[in-house]
């Protein structure tokens, strides 16, 4: 009986994605380049997308592998631009963010892991890195704004970072907390946002495949503006729900209230999922600009990645689950 591989509809042949040699290959250029590496990585070091990856102990990680099971229906939006194109409400509240991003510190970086666990623990994020296996997804990114782009993040599946912290049967939900530091980041100086950032997500969302912790992007560890070190990605919820620069990961049996959840509660809700035929309180859903073309195109339930996680959510007609 022949092997047969059935794949998810969302993903293509392998063809469709951007190839491997249209990334930065860092190990390959500074064997190329040699000393003369040195000016150019003080060059750019200028750049966008690179701020944090030259100085960072874990660039030898990068690039990872790419796990092809994941892959795209349109081409990867180019680095310049989505280095360039961010919210990080930490820093501000306008898009052009990254500049002022560069003002986080990431190095070093405890993550404290506590709540409904067998043991509370913290943990370095340079050790968190080398304890678990690094791969390389291409995902969709779905703002509530309307707009998309598509990213080749790097990192590990959140359900391996779950089975780490061995939680209780009692833990229903996992809580994200990030870092709070008016003096670094001055968006946190605006008192009528609660800080810190907080987010959550279900032990069953968490489980699921697609649900990633981000530590890299563009074959290299993350930018600064993208939330370094650590951040999430759920390619079926708003991006909002993916929370930058990760301090603190709580297990809890009580549903978190999120951060725009508590500042708006009548536009934002806890579960956030995409769906274009719920319009956002102050326009419509149904379509995106898709952000290094900003040509249009109809969005897709689920950010197309309904065959993965619609199951999550059946029997939940009550709830608001794409607010």
């Amino acid at each position: 009986m022949p092997n047969i591989i059935h794949k998810p509809s969302w993903a293509l042949s392998e063809a469709h994605a951007t190839p491997e040699d249209a990334f930065f290959n860092r190990r390959d250029l500074i064997k190329g380049f040699g000393l003369a590496g040195l000016g150019i990585a003080a060059a750019a070091a200028l750049q966008p997308g690179r701020a944090r990856a030259d100085s960072d102990p874990t660039a030898d990680l990068y690039p990872a592998e790419r796990n092809t099971a994941f892959t795209l229906d349109r081409d990867l939006t180019p680095e310049d631009v989505n280095s360039t194109y961010n919210n990080f409400y930490e820093f501000g509240s306008h898009k052009q963010i990254w500049k002022a991003a560069q003002a986080l510190k990431t190095s070093p970086w405890d993550i404290e892991i506590d709540g409904l666990v067998e043991e509370p623990f913290t943990i370095g994020f340079e050790d968190l890195a080398c304890r678990v296996s690094l791969e390389e997804r291409l995902y969709r990114h779905r703002c509530v704004e309307a707009w998309s782009m598509t990213i080749p993040w790097t990192g590990f599946a959140l359900k391996d970072l779950v089975a780490m912290a061995k939680p209780l049967s009692s833990a229903k939900y996992i809580r994200f907390e990030t870092f709070l530091d008016p003096q670094m980041a001055a968006g946190q100086k605006q008192r009528w946002y609660p800080w810190p950032y907080v987010e959550g997500v279900t032990i069953d969302e968490a489980a699921n495949d697609l649900a990633f912790m981000v530590t890299g992007a563009y074959g290299k560890p993350l930018a600064k503006q993208f939330g370094a070190p650590l951040r999430l990605a759920l390619p079926w919820k708003y991006g909002f729900k993916s929370i930058k620069s990760i301090r603190r990961i709580s297990f809890t049996d009580t549903r978190p209230v999120s951060f725009w959840e508590e500042v708006l509660p009548e536009e934002y809700g806890f579960w956030a999922n995409v769906n274009p035929g719920v319009p956002h309180a102050r326009w419509s859903q149904h379509q995106e600009r898709i952000l290094h073309t900003g040509l249009y195109m109809n969005t897709l339930m689920f950010n197309g990645y309904g065959e993965q996680v619609a199951h999550l959510y059946k029997g939940m007609e009550r709830e608001k689950l794409y607010m």
